[in-house]
């Protein structure tokens, strides 16, 4: 009889849904693991833009070098002068410049650690060693340098991070408080609008602590207001529709996407040149990696090369919102036709 009794404890205490939710938590946290270590374990640069400034013979000479490096590191192109270069930094499209002296033994490189500093150290040792190759040295000119009281370049990535997590757990709350699955549109309508003043609060809040109180980042507190507003509601907005469409199981899948691939791949830890290619790929379609981008953007970039990352978290916005109140039509109309 205690034998049995035992057992029926077990049943009673470890359910089959509690058993499904343990062998979910395990997944996930196997998945957090092998994402994480699998982005940032072994860092390489892989086709970094890069830019070469020389005379035209010269710069031919130099970006066929830099083509055949192994593992093919840089993605070099010719530019005409140091101007062009420093224009291409600050718009985005290079992440660092070699300009050639022919006339002397020392060389430029343009470097822009406001885009990560990881980065700029990377490219630095690298042309460092190629320049020794060739007898010649180099001076490293940060173009636009990370704050002093951003010295990693990491607190943009923070920033987006808490802003996520504002955002799923926003809406995690008020599921756990009425149910994962909004019973009719106007529930759902009444979320979404929540979900906004929780990412209007939480923006405001986040651009004035990592701005004004903590001179943590540059760059416009307005501008980061409006970019944490959106991926507040982005990343919540996206929670209440998985917990629309799959209940509780729906935050599982926010913590998939948002934290375990979204994360490791934003590009703060490691910017993007430096990561393996699946989170290369995967990290500007997903709200932490658009997000660190655009923070980056507004904080040193003079707000340039923002369009694809704020039309990707609007993306999320507008389809999180729309299936909300689709999944919520959808609840109602089948308890409707539901016999009493």
């Amino acid at each position: 009889m205690p034998h049995s009794s035992f057992r029926t404890e077990v049943r009673d205490a470890v359910t089959p849904r509690a058993t499904l939710l343990i062998v979910g938590v395990i997944a996930l946290q196997l998945l957090f693991i092998a994402s994480y270590v699998g982005a940032l374990h072994d860092p390489k640069p892989k086709d970094v833009p890069f830019g070469v400034v020389a005379p035209q013979a010269a710069a031919g000479q130099a970006v066929t070098r830099l083509e055949r490096l192994p593992g093919s590191p840089l993605d070099p192109r010719a530019l005409p002068d140091e101007a062009t270069a420093r224009s291409q930094l600050t718009h985005r499209d290079i992440d660092a410049a070699l300009i050639i002296d022919p006339r002397g033994g020392t060389d430029t490189l343009l470097v822009a650690s406001g885009g990560g500093r990881i980065l700029s150290t990377t490219l630095t040792a690298l042309v460092t060693d190629l320049e020794k190759s060739e007898r010649r040295t180099i001076r490293t000119v940060d173009v636009i340098p990370s704050a002093p009281h951003d010295p990693n370049g990491l607190s943009s990535f923070y920033l987006v991070i808490g802003w996520c997590v504002g955002g799923y757990l926003g809406a995690a709350a008020l599921a756990i408080s009425a149910g994962a699955k909004p019973s009719n549109p106007s529930r759902a309508a009444i979320r979404l609008a929540v979900m906004a003043l929780v990412a209007l609060t939480g923006g405001l809040g986040g651009a004035l602590i990592a701005g004004p109180a903590l001179d943590a980042l540059p760059g416009s507190t307005a501008a980061l207001w409006g970019l944490g507003t959106l991926i507040i509601f982005a990343v919540g907005a996206a929670t209440l529709a998985l917990q629309g469409l799959f209940g509780t199981i729906g935050i599982g899948l926010v913590i998939l996407l948002v934290v375990i691939l979204g994360n490791p791949s934003a590009g703060g830890a490691l910017p993007p040149p430096l990561l393996p290619p699946f989170w290369k790929a995967i990290g500007p379609a997903l709200p932490p990696g658009a997000g660190t981008w655009s923070t980056r953007s507004i904080a040193y970039f003079d707000d340039n090369a923002m369009t694809t990352s704020l039309l990707v978290l609007s993306a999320w916005a507008v389809a999180g919102a729309a299936i909300t109140m689709a999944a919520a039509t959808v609840r109602r109309r089948a308890t409707a036709t539901q016999p009493p």
